[in-house]
């Protein structure tokens, strides 16, 4: 849904709370959905706000709540592949992870284990040299 103005909300709101008409009618009245009108209504009585609210959820990730041991266990052992993270933070931490989610949380620290770097030298499947 498209966000409306503070304006506009409270004239839906001002024209249902009058009494003499239904959702439906109002809501055809202002080109919105009866839904609409029923969540700014709904809105409006429960908290007397009707400024929009923040979309969508920001939920964390398990592995935030493990962030030293899973960097730990990363630096301990920098030439497993995901899916052995994976098993070894079950193991460890009793966490089942999938290994997407390993990539994101390795990502946003800038970590890349050696399993992925070394895969990344090979051209061709030839393993391509690399000098320090």
């Amino acid at each position: 849904m498209s966000r409306y103005s503070l304006d506009f909300r409270k004239k839906i709101v001002e024209a249902y709370e009058k009494g003499d008409t239904s959702i439906r009618k109002v809501a055809k009245r202002f080109l919105v959905s009866p839904d609409t009108v029923r969540r700014l209504v709904k809105q409006y009585r429960l908290t007397g706000d009707l400024s929009p609210r923040k979309c969508g959820t920001k939920k964390k990730s398990i592995l935030s709540k493990h962030e030293e041991a899973v960097i730990d266990i990363v630096e301990a052992h920098p030439d497993l592949t995901l899916w052995q993270y994976s098993d070894k933070l079950r193991d460890k931490l009793g966490i089942n992870v999938s290994t997407t989610m390993i990539d994101r949380f390795l990502k946003q620290h800038d970590i890349q284990p050696l399993s992925q770097s070394l895969s990344t030298l090979t051209t061709l499947g030839k393993p391509v040299i690399q000098t320090l």
